[in-house]
């Protein structure tokens, strides 16, 4: 009789446990709160480079253009996002000194949350750039296309 019972509920026990480990939807949360440093509106800045004078978030951290984004819907998803995480925002983001805020706008991703724009293109950080100022995704191909900072401008710095 014991088996019996544990077969029975073995299902529900599986279930509790895969809703106990979480299917990821607090993810964007975290990383929203993460890219805007207290869970409020993004701010886009400008940092002097080894490539120049670029965009980078409220944190300091470069902020890329995924040459395969045409216009401002992103397709870098999945394991794409978790080496370039998205630049996002719960408001309208702010613009730093030197950068232009009829620039600045947002997209609705995949997930539902917004991502910031920059001049049409959406914003992504590189995870391997751990340290404000760090610029190492710069002109890297990966995921099917070339990542770049961008200048005030919104147009690319590339230095390859």
């Amino acid at each position: 009789m014991k088996r019996l019972v544990l077969l029975v509920f073995a299902p529900a026990l599986a279930a509790l446990v895969v809703a106990g480990c979480g299917g990821g939807g607090s993810g964007s949360t975290q990383q929203s709160k993460a890219a805007t440093g207290s869970g409020g509106a993004a701010t886009v800045s400008l940092r002097k480079l080894n490539v120049g004078t670029a965009l980078v978030d409220g944190q300091g951290r470069t902020l890329y253009l995924f040459e395969a984004d045409k216009g401002p819907m992103s397709t870098c998803n999945g394991a794409c996002a978790s080496l370039w995480p998205p630049d996002t925002t719960s408001g309208k983001p702010k613009a730093g000194p030197g950068v232009d805020a009829a620039k600045l706008g947002t997209t609705k991703r995949s997930d539902g949350t917004l991502e910031v724009t920059y001049d049409g293109h959406p914003l992504y950080r590189y995870a391997p750039d751990t340290k404000a100022g760090e610029d190492t995704g710069q002109g890297l191909n990966q995921f099917g296309a070339k990542w770049y900072v961008l200048a005030a401008s919104g147009i690319k710095i590339d230095s390859d």
